[in-house]
């Protein structure tokens, strides 16, 4: 493990218990300046970070003392990140972004199966990132009952369009009852697309939907999203054809 040089601690009152828990974010990345970069800029935005520079220290770590959110790249010496991430699956639902220079989606496609739950190329925009890692952790702080256990009746109800199932609180998508794997970003587009089925949503409001942190991204990002989706869906059913696009105004979701 690298030591953080401005390591974050939570107030505590006189009986031990946090006064509002600092969340705690874990890098595992070989580039010790990304590391440096990405921990910096993100304890500026409260959270505290650990650092590691290889894969088998970081699951070690990991397992015996998780953090709320774990951020992989992916080649890496020792263990690289899908193995990390394999190995880390076995015994822990851990959140896990990958933070990678590869762009390919092959790569992508296996982290996600694999459990990964998002999946950030390199240049990256650190106000995008933090926005996915919130994203993320809302996602994942559940409402809990009496036992810890999360309570079904808190939890948002799955929103089923056709043979699409959405299920918001684990993140999870269905058609034709076969899975498919999305990222967070995805996810949020698709949702937002499939609450009004048939109504159309601009470029700019698919934005907002899923870039809720005022990130500015330009119209292509959306196309390229919509894309994704696309593939991803022909991936389990050839004739998919639930998204639609109307030239000029944007997109919509269809029952299929």
């Amino acid at each position: 493990m690298v030591d953080d040089p401005t390591p974050q601690t939570s107030p505590e009152e006189p009986n031990g218990t946090a006064e509002s828990r600092q969340q705690t974010i874990a890098l595992v990345d070989d580039d010790r300046n990304i590391l440096a970069t990405v921990s910096i800029g993100l304890q500026a935005e409260g959270f505290a970070t650990r650092v590691y520079t290889d894969g088998e220290t970081a699951l070690k770590a990991l397992l015996e003392n998780p953090p709320d959110l774990a951020i992989f790249d992916i080649k890496m010496p020792r263990m690289d990140g899908l193995h990390l991430l394999k190995a880390l699956r076995e015994k822990s639902s851990l959140p896990v972004i990958f933070l990678t220079s590869k762009d390919e989606e092959p790569d992508e496609a296996l982290g996600l199966a694999m459990g990964a739950d998002d999946y950030i190329t390199k240049p990256f925009s650190q106000r995008l990132l933090v926005a996915r890692i919130r994203a993320i952790l809302r996602r994942s702080d559940l409402p809990r009952g009496p036992t810890g256990e999360t309570d079904p009746a808190d939890l948002p109800e799955p929103v089923v369009r056709g043979r699409l199932r959405l299920d918001p609180a684990r993140h999870q998508v269905t058609w034709d009852d076969r899975p498919v794997s999305l990222t967070v970003t995805e996810f949020l587009i698709l949702e937002a697309m499939a609450m009004r089925p048939g109504v159309v949503k601009s470029r700019n409001q698919l934005m907002d939907a899923a870039y809720n942190e005022d990130i500015y991204v330009d119209d292509r990002t959306i196309d390229s999203h919509i894309k994704r989706l696309r593939r991803k869906f022909r991936a389990v059913d050839p004739d998919f054809s639930a998204i639609d696009t109307l030239y000029g105004a944007g997109y919509s979701f269809t029952d299929g």
